[in-house]
């Protein structure tokens, strides 16, 4: 029986950070993860997604080198060396995350972890045979693709005919018809690349927009760019049946359907508490997913859970920082976790990235707003750079305070820059002081600047 100060089960984002800070901090720490360090992110989402979609943008930008007064000849792609690009970034990254856990002295258990209750020496934690105690307890198990119950989908899942996130990241071979259920974030990831190396690409969304909480006009000019470039978007529509190479929906109380030589299924993900033994130790959850508070505590005294798990904000970096909130609550530092300004990005060609509240949502809150919008054109690197593009960018405004609330833009270069706004939303700059902020010229940032006056 292995004792430790703190034992973290899951190492994705929220885990492996989690175990270094804890570590770093004193902590006697043991992370158990049962497939890979890095978790999802690192091995089948965040990280390989961005390497295919970079080989994707550079493909592009040889196909239409002419706009820029460049002449290539004969570009091409070739799948099986972008995933075996891919391979070699997550290997080397995973590779990190051993060796920064290593530094400190954290000790990485292999196996599926079950917790078993609490005994006289703390939190009893098995892996097989092993029993492993702590004096506190992480639950970083992160999620798992949600698998609706479409007749034809589980035998699909198991004949290779249907795709998760996992599946489609390790193709060999683009398929020549990509079906694709649900236009969010990963479906819409997805499509951009595989739209972008040939593939017929039809996303099909139950909603009446793409991109999920988006802001709309966001959205649709998304919508429209990739329709021009071939995607056939079935919005509106409930997917009724999966057959071996059709996609069966309904729209409009009709029957429709598409051919597929592969279906990618990405409607959403949802919290893995399934198997942790959560009940051992009368650990409270709703709608599938651990209760926290803003400390990342869960009911029970010395057990935290951040990342997917609890379900609030299913992002890499909201975990990292959950994470950080809970070890240093562990160690005693004044820490809070605050969801008002937390950027998300898609990473498609053109970006899209926001942070905060939409018109929409603040209105919803009561909030009296006012919208500052201005297209990305005006920023000279835009203009220097993109030929034809439709970016925008939009500001919300709190009347009352005179504070940024919400930043959505996009167009070329937002996912690096989305973090300045989410800094002023976080620290409520009042609309002056952020005015007096001198950007770098020229540069894509300076259109916040810009759609402020």
């Amino acid at each position: 029986m292995g004792a430790f100060d703190l034992i973290v089960i899951g190492g994705g984002p929220a885990g492996y950070l989690a175990g270094e800070r804890a570590g770093a901090a004193g902590l006697k720490t043991a992370v158990i993860e049962k497939r890979a360090l890095g978790g999802v992110c690192l091995n089948e989402g965040c990280i390989p997604s961005k390497a295919l979609l970079n080989s994707a943008k550079i493909y592009d930008y040889a196909l239409h080198s002419e706009k820029y007064g460049v002449s290539v000849q004969g570009a091409s792609i070739d799948h099986a060396k972008v995933i075996a690009r891919k391979d070699a970034v997550v290997k080397r990254l995973v590779g990190g995350v051993a060796a920064k856990l290593k530094s400190h002295g954290v000790t990485v258990i292999e196996g599926t972890a079950k917790i078993e209750g609490k005994g006289a020496d703390g939190f009893l934690v098995s892996v097989g045979d092993k029993v492993f105690t702590a004096g506190k307890l992480m639950i970083a198990a992160g999620s798992v693709p949600v698998v609706p119950p479409i007749p034809g989908v589980k035998e699909g899942l198991e004949s290779g005919f249907v795709l998760t996130n996992r599946e489609i990241l390790i193709l060999s071979e683009p398929p020549s018809e990509l079906a694709v259920i649900g236009g969010g974030v990963v479906g819409l990831e997805m499509a951009s690349y595989f739209n972008s190396i040939g593939t017929k690409v039809t996303v099909i969304e139950m909603l009446g927009k793409i991109a999920g909480p988006t802001d709309i006009e966001i959205s649709q000019i998304l919508q429209k760019g990739y329709a021009a470039k071939g995607v056939d978007f079935r919005l509106n529509c409930k997917v009724t049946d999966v057959e071996n190479g059709r996609v069966v929906f309904e729209s409009d109380g009709k029957s429709e359907g598409v051919s597929a030589d592969k279906v990618l299924l990405s409607i959403g993900r949802r919290a893995a508490c399934e198997g942790l033994g959560l009940e051992n130790l009368g650990i409270h959850t709703e709608r599938g997913a651990i209760v926290t508070d803003r400390n990342m505590r869960t009911n029970v005294a010395g057990v935290y859970a951040a990342g997917d798990i609890n379900g609030v904000y299913m992002l890499a970096h909201t975990a990292y920082r959950e994470a950080e909130v809970a070890v240093n609550h562990m160690t005693g530092k004044r820490d809070i976790m605050r969801y008002n300004a937390i950027p998300s990005v898609i990473y498609t060609n053109p970006e899209v990235a926001c942070v905060g509240e939409t018109e929409e949502s603040a209105k919803e809150k009561g909030m009296d707003v006012a919208v500052r919008k201005l297209p990305m054109a005006y920023s000279g690197r835009y203009q220097a750079e993109v030929e034809g593009g439709a970016g925008i960018c939009k500001l919300v405004v709190d009347k009352k305070h005179g504070t940024l609330v919400g930043a959505h833009m996009i167009g070329s270069y937002v996912s690096e820059i989305i973090y300045g706004a989410a800094m002023m939303i976080e620290t409520e700059m009042r609309l002056d002081d952020i005015k007096e902020i001198v950007f770098p010229h020229p540069t894509v940032s300076e259109i916040i600047r810009e759609a402020l006056f």
